[in-house]
C-alpha cells in the first residue's frame, strides 16, 4: 500500500479511490464491469500527481491493468497524444498479429491515430482532378466520429481482455482536442465495462470542459476538488523534513508564502536545507526570497546560476516536451556529449528535471516557467532546428509539424511540403482540424504560385468538417489563383459543388457544374460536369426547368454503353429520372441494370454516395425491394469499412429501414431507422440526416399504428419549416402532412401535402411511388369536396397504371376504393387486392385485404369477408402493424367470429415446399393457369401462394428469378 503519510489531507480522495477499485474488482469478477468514471481536480501544485501515483499503486496492488497517459503543454496541437501515450505501451507488447485481431475490422480506420502503419492509401494526393490521381482521388478518409468508435472498440476489447484496468489520464487539461473528445465520449461508457477511468486536471484550464462536464452529469460524477493545505498539514511536513524542533512562527510563514500549496512547500523546505537555514521564527523573513525562488522569474533567475549550459539544455527539454531525448535535447541545445551530462546532472541536482531515456521536468509548473522564459527569436530558431532534426531522425513530417507552427514564415517550398504531408498524415488518423492547422500556416509561408491552389483545395477539403462556408471561400481562392491547369481546376470545381450541396445549396452547386461545364473544352471533362450537374439537379425541388433537364439527361442517357463510372453514374441517374417521371418500371429497371453492370462504389472518393442510393431506391420503387436492401446493405458495409460513421452512414441506415418499410417489415424498419436517426443525431441537430430519419421513423410509426409516439417523436426534433431545400424520400413536410392527418388536423395536412404536391407537379414528379400526394390529399378532400376527392383518386390510379408497378397500382385502387360507394368500391378493392398480391408490399397488402373483407362484410357476404379479413389479420400480423390487426379483429368479432391464431412473421428462408415449387415455376416464366396444372391446384390458390412468396422474397414477378438466385445463395 503507498505510504500516505506523504499525502496529507488527501484521505477523502483516497478512500474514494480505493472504494472505486474494491468496487471494479469485484464486480469485473462476477458481473464483468464495475467500472466508472473518477475526477480530480486542482490548481497547478495541489498534488494531483502524486495522488495518482498513491492510486496506481494502489492499482496495482490490487491486480489491475493500469493504462496512463499525461497531457503535455507542448503536444497540445498534436493530435491524438494522450491516446497513444494510453495505447502504445499495451499495444507494443502484441505480435502484429494479435495486434491485428485485436482491432479487427478498425485496423485501418485507428492505426494512423495510434502512429501505427496501416494498408490505407494516401489520404489526399496532390490536387491534379479526376481521371489524373488528383482532386478526390485516393482512399476514402475516415471521418472523426469513426475513430473515436474504433476507440472505443479498442479499448473495451483491451478492458475485456485484461480486466479490471484503470485507465489514467494526469494533467488532461492539457490534452490534445482528439484525444479529450474521445476521452469524453468513453467515459459514458466504462460504468458498463471492468474499467475505471481517472482524470485529473486543472478546471480552469481543461480543453474540452463541457463535454467533459455534460458526461459527468450524465454518470452522477462529482469532481474530487483538490484544496490546498492547512497550516497543520504544512508544519507536519516540515517537521518531517527539518526536525521536530522547527518552530510554530517559522512553520506559519511557509503556510503564508506558499498559500498552503504542496508542491511549493515541498519546494521551499528543499530550499531551506540547502542553504541550511534554521527552522526558526527569526528566519522567517528569508522565506519570501526563497519561495519566489520555485515559481516564475524566480525559478528561472535560480536556473541562470547553473551556467549557461544548463540554461540552453533546459530551454530545449522545455520546447521539445514528450520527445526529449537527452541526445535530440543536447543536439538542440548545441552541446556536445560531455557538456550535455555535465548540465544535466546540475539540472537534476537542482531538483529540475528528472528522467533517464527521456528528460522531463520535476514539475508541469517548471516547464510552463521555462519554456516562457527563452527569447522569442532563439525559441523560433530553436523550433526550426527541433524540426530538422525530427525529420533527419525519420519521425516524419507530422512529428515535426508541431515545430513548424511555430516557426516565421520565409517563403521556403520545403516547409509547405512537410506541412502538407503533415496534413495528409492528420487526414488519415481522422483529425482535421489538426489538418487544417498544417495548412493555414503553409498557406502563410507563403507557397509557390504553382502551388497555391492545390494548398487551398487541400485546406478547403480540411475545412469541411470545422466548417463548410470557410471550405467554400478556400476553394473559390483556389479558382482564383492563375495557372490553374485544367484537371486541377475540374477537381476543384466539383468539390465545390459538393460543398454546397451538402451545405442544402443545391441550385448553386448545380449552376456550378452546368457554367464549367459549357466553358470546358475535353469532352470526357465536360461529361463528367454535365452528370453532377444532373445529380444535384435530382435533389433540388426548385429546378427552373425540369423537363428540358430531363430531356437533355435522355438523349445523353440514350448514347451510352456504361464503359466507365462517369457513364454509369449518367445512367444510374437516368434511371431515377425515369422513375419519378412515371416512366414504365421495365425502361426505369433497364437502366437502373446497365448503370450497375460493373458496379458502383458508395465510398469512392470522386463519385460519393448519392447515385448509388438513388439507383437502390429506385428498385425499391419498382418492387424489386431485395435488390434495393442488397445495395443499402452493401453501402453500409461501405461506410464502415471506410470510416464514414457520420451523415453517410445515417443516411444508409435510414434509407433501407424505408425500403424495409416499404415491404411491409415494419419492425424491422423501425429499428434500422432509429440507428440512423442515432447516427445522425451525432452528426448535428438540423442535419439533413437527421430530418431524413425523423420522417421515415414517423411514417413506420404512423403504419403500426402508434400516432402518439410518431407526435412525441416530431416535437422532440421540433419537425417542422424550414425543412431541407434539398429533394428527400419520403419529403419530410409531405410527412408532416400524413401525421396531420392521423392526427385529424384535416386542413393543416391538406395545405402540406398540397405544397408537396404542387413541387412535385412542377417538376415532373408524377409517379405515386414517390409520394402518393393525390391519394392523401383526396383522403383529405373527402368530406367537403367528395368529387374532387375520387377525381384525384383516380388521377392516382391513371399513374399508377402507367407505371405498371403491382404495389403502388393497388395502393391506389384501395385509396380510390375508399372513396367510392356500394359495388364499385368492392369491385375496385377486389382490384387492390389482386394487385397487391402480386408484389412484395405486405403492409399495403394487408390493408387491402382488410378493407376488403370489411366491405364484404358490410354487403352481407360474411364468408368471403371474413376470408379475407383472416389473412388480412395474419399479413398484418407479420408485418407489426398491430393496429391493423386489431381492426381486423374488431371486424370478425364484429361478426361473432372468432380470431385464429396468429402465424409468425415469415422470413425468405420460410418458403413453404408448395410456395417454393410455385416460385421456381413462376421464375422459369409460367402463368398462374399453368403452374395450376402443374401442381393440381386452383389456379386462386397459386396466386395465394405467389402472394406469400412475393412478400418473403421481396420481389414482384419479373425479378423472381434473382431474388431466388439470391435466397438460395
Amino acid at each position: 500500500m503507498h505510504d500516505r503519510g506523504r499525502l496529507l489531507e488527501r484521505e477523502t480522495e483516497l478512500r474514494a479511490a480505493e472504494g472505486a477499485l474494491d468496487r471494479l474488482r469485484r464486480q469485473a469478477a462476477t458481473q464483468g464491469n464495475g467500472g466508472g468514471l473518477l475526477l480530480l481536480t486542482g490548481a497547478a501544485g495541489l498534488g494531483k500527481t502524486s495522488l495518482l501515483a498513491a492510486v496506481r499503486s494502489m492499482a496495482m496492488s490490487r491486480d489491475c491493468g493500469v493504462l496512463s497517459a499525461r497531457g503535455g503543454e507542448q503536444e497540445r496541437g498534436v493530435a491524438f497524444h494522450v491516446v497513444r501515450r494510453l495505447l502504445q505501451p499495451a499495444l507494443a507488447a502484441l505480435s502484429e498479429a494479435e495486434r491485428r485481431e485485436l482491432f479487427g475490422t478498425w485496423f485501418d480506420i485507428v492505426g494512423p491515430a495510434l502512429g501505427m502503419p496501416t494498408t490505407a492509401g494516401p489520404a489526399m494526393p496532390t490536387t491534379g482532378g479526376p481521371g489524373t490521381g488528383g482532386a478526390g482521388q485516393g482512399a476514402a478518409l475516415p471521418d472523426p466520429q469513426a475513430v473515436r468508435d474504433g476507440l472505443d472498440w479498442v479499448v473495451t476489447r483491451l478492458a475485456l481482455g485484461n480486466a479490471p484496468v484503470v485507465l489514467m489520464v494526469d494533467d488532461a487539461h492539457w490534452a490534445d482536442a482528439e484525444s479529450m473528445a474521445w476521452l469524453a465520449s468513453f467515459a459514458s461508457k466504462v460504468e458498463d465495462l471492468p474499467l475505471l477511468m481517472i482524470l485529473a486536471y486543472r478546471p480552469d484550464q481543461l480543453s474540452g470542459s463541457e463535454a467533459l462536464r455534460r458526461t459527468a452529469d450524465r454518470n452522477g460524477v462529482r469532481p474530487l476538488g483538490l484544496s490546498a493545505l492547512t497550516p497543520e498539514a504544512v508544519a507536519e511536513l516540515l517537521r518531517g523534513e527539518l526536525g521536530e524542533d522547527a518552530e510554530t512562527g517559522f512553520c506559519r510563514e511557509c503556510w503564508v508564502v506558499t498559500g498552503g500549496n504542496p508542491y511549493e512547500t515541498v519546494e521551499l523546505t528543499a530550499n531551506v536545507l540547502d542553504r541550511g537555514i534554521l527552522p526558526t521564527e527569526a528566519s522567517s523573513p528569508l522565506l519570501h526570497r526563497l519561495a519566489a525562488a520555485t515559481r516564475g522569474s524566480g525559478l528561472v533567475a535560480r536556473l541562470q546560476q547553473l551556467g549557461p549550459a544548463s540554461v540552453r539544455l533546459a530551454w530545449a527539454v522545455a520546447l521539445l516536451g514528450a520527445e526529449a531525448t537527452p541526445h535530440l535535447a543536447a543536439t538542440i541545445a548545441g552541446l556536445g556529449p560531455a557538456e550535455s551530462a555535465d548540465a544535466t546532472d546540475r539540472l537534476r541536482a537542482a531538483r529540475v528535471l528528472t528522467g533517464s531515456e527521456t528528460l522531463e521536468f520535476a514539475h508541469p509548473l517548471i516547464a510552463t516557467a521555462v519554456y516562457r522564459a527563452i527569447p522569442a527569436a532563439m525559441r523560433v530558431a530553436m523550433h526550426g532546428r527541433a524540426a530538422r532534426m525530427l525529420l533527419d531522425a525519420g519521425h516524419g513530417a507530422d512529428a515535426a509539424a508541431r515545430h513548424l507552427l511555430e516557426t516565421h514564415p520565409e517563403g521556403d517550398p520545403a516547409v509547405v511540403k512537410q506541412l502538407r504531408e503533415a496534413a495528409q498524415v492528420c487526414l488519415r488518423a481522422g483529425a482535421p482540424d489538426a489538418a487544417r492547422r498544417c495548412l493555414d500556416r503553409a498557406l502563410l509561408e507563403p507557397p509557390a504560385p504553382e502551388v497555391r491552389a492545390a494548398v487551398l483545395y487541400e485546406l478547403g477539403c480540411s475545412s469541411l468538417l470545422h466548417s463548410p462556408p470557410v471550405t467554400v471561400n478556400h476553394l473559390r481562392s483556389a479558382l482564383e489563383q492563375p495557372d490553374v491547369t485544367p484537371p486541377m481546376r475540374e477537381g476543384i470545381i466539383l468539390r465545390l459543388a459538393q460543398v454546397l450541396a451538402h451545405t442544402d445549396q443545391l441550385a448553386e452547386a448545380a449552376e456550378t457544374v452546368a457554367e464549367e461545364a459549357r466553358r470546358v473544352v475535353d469532352p470526357r471533362a465536360r461529361l463528367r460536369l454535365r452528370t453532377w450537374h444532373f445529380i444535384w439537379s435530382a435533389f433540388r425541388d426548385d429546378e427552373p426547368d425540369s423537363a428540358a433537364r430531363s430531356r437533355r439527361l435522355a438523349r445523353i442517357a440514350d448514347r451510352l454503353s456504361g464503359r466507365d463510372l462517369t457513364e454509369r453514374y449518367i445512367l444510374g441517374v437516368r434511371a431515377w429520372d425515369a422513375m419519378v417521371r412515371a416512366e414504365p418500371s421495365a425502361v426505369v429497371l433497364d437502366f437502373a441494370e446497365r448503370a450497375l453492370r460493373n458496379g458502383m462504389s458508395w465510398t469512392d472518393p470522386e463519385w460519393g454516395f448519392e447515385v448509388p442510393a438513388l439507383v437502390a431506391l429506385t428498385y425499391a420503387q419498382c418492387d424489386r425491394p431485395h435488390r434495393a436492401e442488397e445495395l443499402f446493405a452493401q453501402g453500409i458495409r461501405d461506410f464502415e469499412i471506410a470510416g464514414w460513421r457520420g451523415a453517410h452512414l445515417a443516411f444508409g441506415y435510414a434509407l433501407l429501414g424505408y425500403v424495409r418499410y416499404r415491404r411491409g417489415r415494419l419492425t424491422e424498419a423501425e429499428d434500422l431507422v432509429r440507428a440512423g436517426l442515432q447516427v445522425a443525431d451525432r452528426v448535428g441537430e438540423g442535419a439533413p440526416a437527421q430530418y431524413n430519419a425523423v420522417a421515415i421513423l414517423i411514417e413506420v410509426l404512423l403504419a403500426k399504428g402508434e400516432v402518439a409516439k410518431a407526435q412525441e417523436l416530431a416535437a422532440r426534433y421540433s419537425f417542422a419549416e424550414p425543412f431541407p431545400r434539398a429533394m428527400m424520400v419520403p419529403p419530410p413536410q409531405a410527412v408532416r402532412g400524413e401525421l396531420r392527418l392521423a392526427e385529424g388536423r384535416i386542413t393543416e395536412a391538406a395545405a402540406d401535402i398540397a405544397a408537396v404536391g404542387r413541387k412535385l407537379e412542377s417538376r415532373g414528379m408524377v409517379n405515386p411511388a414517390l409520394f402518393p400526394w393525390l391519394g392523401l390529399l383526396a383522403r383529405c378532400r373527402a368530406e367537403e369536396a367528395p368529387d374532387t376527392a375520387r377525381s384525384l383518386a383516380r388521377r392516382q390510379v391513371e399513374r399508377a397504371e402507367r407505371v405498371g408497378t403491382a404495389s403502388h397500382v393497388g395502393s391506389a385502387l384501395r385509396v380510390a376504393a375508399s372513396l367510392a360507394g356500394g359495388v364499385e368500391s368492392l369491385r375496385l378493392l377486389e382490384r387492390a387486392v389482386r394487385s397487391l398480391e402480386q408484389s412484395p408490399a405486405a403492409y399495403e397488402h394487408a390493408r387491402a385485404l382488410v378493407d376488403h373483407g370489411s366491405a364484404l362484410r358490410r354487403a352481407g357476404r360474411i364468408r368471403e369477408g371474413a376470408e379475407q379479413l383472416y389473412l388480412g389479420m395474419d399479413v398484418a400480423a407479420q408485418c407489426g402493424a398491430d393496429a391493423l390487426v386489431d381492426r381486423a379483429r374488431g371486424e370478425l368479432g364484429g361478426v361473432g367470429l372468432r380470431p385464429r391464431r396468429l402465424r409468425s412473421v415469415t422470413t425468405v428462408e420460410s418458403l413453404t415446399r408448395g410456395e417454393r415449387e410455385a416460385a421456381e415455376l413462376a421464375a422459369r416464366g409460367d402463368g398462374n393457369e399453368r403452374i395450376a396444372e402443374k401442381l393440381r391446384l386452383e389456379e386462386r390458390e397459386v396466386a395465394r401462394l405467389l402472394s406469400s412468396v412475393f412478400r418473403k422474397v421481396g420481389s414482384d414477378r419479373p425479378g423472381l428469378r434473382a431474388a431466388l438466385g439470391e435466397s438460395g445463395r
